[in-house]
């Protein structure tokens, strides 16, 4: 099979020529893996090459429904024994689980072949992939631009060809961000539908989910039938869907009435690039026979970016907390996490408790909105994607939150008011290019990224719609309806159809840039 083969061919059909004996698991692995060279040194998506558990894993023989599919993990929570899972720091290099997640096993159970872990900024905190330690990872339509976070990595590498699809995670969009920039399709599940056993019951009190980014609406589904499951004290079960989710493509969505906003909920810009791509989607769907209309849940977006936030600072503490506790130096990680854990510590155990029962005023009120809608439309992110670095800190004030840090004043401050207007500078500053994915997190409900519009520039924007809770179903019945009516698997960047011949003659550098 030559590349350019390999590449209109997505998980689903790649599987089955494999069962059809028209091309071995083998050979695709060599595909990927020469893809994956070609392309490392321009994208940085991989951190970790796993080639040789890769082999060996076909050596050992390969069952269930992907079976012989080239795959990556994302180094974070998707934990594969024996194989350090560094979650994008230089604190956590060295730290080797002993066993597999589910997530991990499940993938490997459906014949998935693990060649790799994937780039992300640390600790999965922003919505760029910039880690210090690994470097940035760059998008495939525009080398200048962020992939997106924090499964920036898992999305450059499925846009840049080397795979069909690849894993990430998603804890305030972390999936449907670099969906969004690099124009490919993903979904975040319901809450429960996918175990975090053995490590977590939870992770991020629930907000934090698991899925795929793909090409094709077919692959997500199957790969959502594959992840849906629990594990023995599990906390919360999601429970099985009424059938799988690849047999209610085969439904069409029937018409659905669809309320939609362009407005960012914290009163942040929203680029009139995606403005027009929603409004564009407006009337795709209109003409595809379903009731589109203005209306948004009745929520207070900025005491949700507060919510969403405390939420993160708290978590960011316990998570250095950790990493100390397993030995890392307190210098190893970035400055910014470092201050975010501060603050985090500065966070108290009521302020914490007030702002995660918020998270059911916000449930309520999506769950009233689903009342009269059967989904919520939005852009994915207010832009297309960033130009590396335009979200740093200025040199000035990172200078001066290291000052903080090291005279210790800003453990002080943190047990004050600053850390309220701290919460509500970084709702205001951090997430204005992504104001639209939180509420999904908090809620629990289900949401897609479908790649329908591009930006002046050329580069792809994402669509979002949110679902009632547990009813994913719906979400890719329409996704595969609106992959019908204006497709998009052969929309690829030109990084991704690069000559083979030039492909052969590439280095294969070490993965990342540790």
């Amino acid at each position: 099979m030559r590349h350019d083969e390999y590449l209109r061919h997505d998980a689903t059909a790649l599987a089955a020529l494999v069962r059809a004996g028209e091309v071995s698991a083998a050979e695709l692995l060599e595909l990927a893996l020469a893809r994956a060279s070609a392309v490392q040194p321009r994208i940085n998506a991989l951190v970790r090459a796993m080639e040789e558990q890769a082999r060996a894993q076909i050596a050992a023989g390969l069952q269930g429904p992907l079976a012989g599919v080239p795959f990556l993990l994302k180094d974070s929570l998707q934990d594969y024994a024996g194989v350090p899972t560094g979650h994008g720091s230089r604190a956590l290099r060295h730290w080797v689980p002993t066993g597999h997640a589910a997530t991990t096993r499940r993938f490997l159970d459906a014949g998935l072949v693990v060649f790799g872990k994937t780039n992300l900024p640390e600790f999965g905190l922003k919505g760029v992939s910039d880690s210090a330690f690994h470097g940035p990872v760059s998008n495939p339509w525009d080398l200048t631009r962020n992939a997106g976070g924090s499964s920036g990595g898992a999305a450059a590498a499925v846009a840049a060809g080397v795979l069909p699809m690849a894993a990430g995670s998603d804890g305030g969009g972390s999936l449907r961000i670099p969906a969004a920039f690099c124009g490919l399709f993903t979904l975040k599940p319901s809450r429960g539908r996918i175990s975090e056993a053995p490590a977590f019951g939870e992770v991020w009190f629930g907000a934090c989910t698991h899925g795929v980014l793909a090409r094709s609406v077919r692959d997500s589904a199957l790969a959502l039938d594959v992840l849906c499951a629990s594990e023995p004290g599990d906390p919360f079960v999601g429970g099985a869907p009424a059938q799988p989710f690849v047999q209610a493509l085969a439904q069409p969505p029937g018409r659905l009435r669809i309320g939609y906003a362009t407005v960012s909920p914290i009163g942040t810009p929203v680029a009139a690039d995606a403005v027009a791509a929603l409004e564009a989607a407006v009337a795709l769907l209109r003409s595809l026979g379903h009731e589109v209309e203005p209306a948004a849940p009745v929520i207070d977006g900025h005491a949700l970016a507060r919510a969403y936030l405390t939420m993160y600072l708290g978590q960011t503490a316990s998570d250095v907390d950790a990493a100390r506790r397993l030995g890392a130096g307190k210098r190893e990680f970035e400055r910014l996490t470092r201050a975010l854990a501060v603050l985090g510590h500065g966070v108290s155990a009521a302020t914490l408790c007030r702002e995660l029962l918020r998270w059911n005023d916000f449930a309520r009120a999506l769950g009233a909105f689903h009342q009269r809608f059967d989904l919520y439309l939005t852009p994915t992110t207010a832009d297309t994607a960033p130009r590396h670095g335009q979200s740093d800190l200025p040199p000035a004030l990172a200078l001066a939150l290291e000052g903080l840090i090291r005279s210790g004043l800003l453990r002080l401050l943190a047990s004050t008011r600053v850390v309220a207007r701290v919460v509500d500078a970084i709702a205001r500053d951090n997430l204005a290019p992504v104001p639209f994915t939180q509420l999904a997190n908090l809620t629990g409900a289900p949401a897609m990224s479908v790649p329908l519009g591009r930006g002046g520039d050329g580069l792809p924007l994402g669509i979002q719609f949110v679902g009632r809770m547990g009813d994913e179903a719906t979400l890719l019945r329409l996704a595969a309806q609106l992959e019908q009516a204006a497709p998009w698997f052969e929309r690829l960047p030109a990084l991704a159809r690069e000559d083979a011949a030039t492909m052969a003659h590439a280095p294969r550098p070490g993965p990342g840039r540790a």
